[in-house]
């Protein structure tokens, strides 16, 4: 049994490379009351101005990935990482740690039976252990390519590297208890996050579900 599970929380590790719609499925499952931890909010944070990770990332890299206020240049940082697997590394070194123990801290407080943990670099992680199932979200590299063009300032080459910067989606895939493919429309993902939800045993015992 995990940590979370002794904890009597049902802990679902949802992760996805990036731009299949892994925060979609965030979504819905919100609206189903469960608590939705965002790890990708949780870097953010840890990369603001007087954030954990802001003066490690400045020792690491240099002041020129720093803003004036203090906080992570993001993009400048992300155009060097992403097309350099050392210095991601290097990155990931400082800012996992940070994420791990935030979100370790979030699922010991929640009150909801049903804790969501949505993270890229989930299966990376120790957090992967502390999770009762794994969800993983998939899509097709057009369907990536054209949602991180239309969320993000991306040039179709940094849209390319990023997604080169992500580990096999068939790695994730053989990891999963859930695959949730997501080539269609939305109410397909949702239908596909219905059934999935509906055989959590945690609600299933206690008799509670969405319809």
């Amino acid at each position: 049994m995990t940590a979370a599970g002794e904890r009597g929380k049902y802990v679902i590790g949802l992760t996805g490379n990036i731009a299949t719609g892994k925060s979609a499925v965030l979504s819905m499952l919100r609206t189903r009351g469960a608590l939705g931890i965002d790890a990708d909010a949780v870097v953010h944070s840890a990369l603001a101005a007087g954030g954990p990770a802001a003066a490690a990332v400045q020792a690491a890299f240099g002041a020129a990935f720093i803003k004036p206020d203090g906080g992570v240049d993001r993009a400048k940082l992300g155009d060097v990482v992403f097309a350099d697997a050392a210095r991601l590394q290097q990155l990931e070194a400082i800012v996992l740690p940070i994420v791990r123990h935030q979100v370790e801290l979030q699922i010991a407080a929640a009150t909801e039976p049903v804790v969501v943990i949505e993270a890229i670099k989930l299966l990376e992680s120790p957090l992967a252990a502390q999770c009762s199932a794994i969800w993983v979200v998939t899509s097709s590299p057009a369907d990536q390519r054209a949602r991180l063009q239309a969320s993000r300032p991306l040039s179709p080459a940094q849209a390319e590297t990023r997604m080169a910067a992500q580990s096999p989606q068939a790695q994730k895939v053989a990891q999963a208890n859930v695959v949730l493919n997501n080539t269609g429309t939305l109410a397909a993902l949702e239908a596909q996050v219905q059934a999935a939800w509906s055989k959590i045993p945690a609600l299933t015992a206690a008799g509670s579900g969405h319809g």
